[in-house]
């Protein structure tokens, strides 16, 4: 028997579209011999439709769409996820159509409750196994969290299932795929059940699903791995139950992953919303670079329109560096000094700041304009803008309400500053885009005469050791100073990391790549009067 996966990038509420890629996936697959077709879990819906599911209409839709799939169905199985219905409660399921019928229909049992996860909130749990037979083998089935413990597959086996098929929809972070693969290896080694595990990929808002299907064997050794980052539509030869050794994708380096995954988030969220294009504040410095080298090879030069705006604290070799820059990459650029905007604003202010100091509120003010600008572009012309401010930044604060951090997809959102320097060298490890000065230069907001961003933080390999220690690890700060950093750097950059929850609170979408991002996964009040002793 021939095992097909679809590996497909889906769209949440595209009932009729998801129904569609799934009846093509089903099409090709049978062209190709394959008995069976596997899609990610909760397909025909897109994952996650989180209070999508809460409406009667779109649970009814749904189901609707699922029988109309089944009915275009014939001479092969296709096991699909969608949102069931059975009385008053609501599951997280897989049907296998045949035949123009549903054959039967599994309920996920093991309803994740953390990091990105609510399913508890959306559907109650199933209790009982599902096994149906096809080619003389009895397959089981599990969706996603079920396989991360023991007793749904537990239940399979005992149900007579001889293959374990599991959909998932488990989005990318850094590791993760040696974590899925380790899982399941033990799943198959303690059940003695060959796996087969078809994972969605594409983006949707902050996730970011990285496909990377796979099959091992009943002893738990790798037989299959198909791409990263792409759809594709893989094959599982089976003798028996047990899969053929086939092709395995070797898994790309860290920072090739991360990459990818970014272009795809912002990809899929600029397409997946309608919007022709991006509008792009280059700067001249590194993360703005970074973020343009993104948003090129994710839509191409043709949709991407970068935007210098100098002001009197712009240093030449930022400009040289954004214009040599924009002309590698053949993007439309634009050059608009702020100067002429930023002195009306002070002769505005100037009866209220009279005999006051220069201080972060002129900064403010020029980023302000910039993005005042930006968003007066993206309203002319239907785009949207790109924020370019890194994970490092937004965690203590290091941006501009209303100003850098004005725009509507935050590519680097969740990408330490240390990170982004890896990033940039793997790019022009591709090819040279990004200027090497703009990398080896001092970091700098060129908001006032001749800073640096280390004027007022400790260096990134500090600041960020200590935000990953804190916001992902969720360690007290006498842990962290135990880990190696001195006392007043963790009590610096704990404090600006509560301090600045507010403004986090009204940061754009970002793409997630670390194990905990500062979106749907971290939830702090804002008006919270505990913090951590020191």
């Amino acid at each position: 028997m021939k095992i097909a996966i679809a590996q497909i990038d889906l769209v949440v509420g595209d009932l009729a579209g998801n129904a569609r890629r799934i009846l093509e996936a089903a099409r090709q697959a049978q062209a190709a011999g394959a008995q069976l077709l596997v899609t990610p879990e909760l397909a025909l819906s897109g994952y996650p439709p989180e209070d999508l599911v809460l409406r009667q209409g779109f649970c009814e839709a749904c189901l609707d769409t699922l029988h109309g799939l089944a009915r275009e169905l014939g001479g092969i199985t296709v096991v699909v996820g969608h949102p069931d219905v059975v009385g008053e409660h609501r599951y997280n399921a897989a049907s296998v159509l045949q035949d123009g019928r549903i054959l039967t229909t599994y309920h996920k049992h093991k309803l994740p409750n953390h990091t990105v996860f609510d399913e508890v909130r959306y559907f109650t749990p199933g209790t009982t196994a599902c096994v149906f037979e096809l080619n003389g083998v009895k397959i089981g089935l599990n969706i996603c969290a079920d396989i991360w413990e023991t007793a749904p597959a537990r239940l399979a086996r005992e149900a007579g299932a001889e293959l374990l098929l599991v959909l998932n929809a488990s989005p990318y972070h850094m590791n993760k795929q040696v974590s899925r693969e380790d899982v399941v290896r033990q799943r198959a080694r303690e059940n003695g059940l060959a796996v087969v595990y078809c994972n969605l990929v594409g983006g949707q808002d902050e996730l970011v699903f990285d496909g990377a299907s796979f099959a091992v064997d009943a002893a738990g050794n790798l037989t299959h791995r198909f791409g990263f980052f792409e759809e594709a539509l893989g094959f599982v030869e089976l003798d028996g139950p047990m899969p053929v050794a086939g092709e395995i994708v070797p898994e790309p380096p860290l920072e090739a992953l991360v990459y990818r995954a970014l272009c795809l988030g912002v990809k899929d969220y600029v397409e997946k919303n309608g919007f022709p294009g991006i509008e792009l504040g280059l700067s001249g410095g590194i993360d703005s670079a970074l973020t343009l080298a993104i948003a090129v090879d994710a839509l191409g030069p043709q949709r991407v329109h970068a935007v210098m705006m100098p002001s009197q604290f712009t240093a030449d070799m930022s400009r040289e560096d954004a214009r040599e820059m924009a002309r590698t990459l053949k993007v439309r650029y634009s050059e608009i000094p702020i100067k002429p905007i930023y002195d009306a604003f002070l002769n505005s202010l100037a009866d209220e700041f009279k005999d006051l100091p220069f201080d972060t509120t002129e900064e403010n003010i020029q980023a302000r304009i910039r993005g005042t600008l930006l968003m007066a572009l993206s309203n002319k012309y239907g785009t949207i803008v790109l924020t370019t401010g890194n994970k490092s930044e937004l965690a203590v604060g290091y941006a501009t309400l209303y100003g850098d951090m004005a725009g509507g997809f935050g590519v680097l959102k969740d990408i330490p500053k240390t990170f982004v320097y890896r990033l940039a060298h793997y790019r022009n490890g591709l090819s040279p885009v990004i200027p090497q000065r703009v990398i080896t230069r001092a970091p700098s907001a060129e908001l006032r005469a001749n800073q640096t961003d280390q004027d007022s933080l400790p260096p990134y390999d500090v600041l960020d050791g200590i935000m990953e220690a804190y916001v992902e690890r969720d360690l007290c700060p006498e842990e962290i100073v135990g880990l190696g950093f001195r006392r007043e750097d963790v009590q610096r950059v704990v404090t600006l990391i509560d301090r600045n929850e507010y403004k986090r609170r009204q940061a754009p979408v970002g793409v997630r790549v670390t194990p905990r991002g500062f979106g749907k996964d971290r939830r702090y009040p804002i008006t919270n009067r505990y913090h951590p002793k020191f």
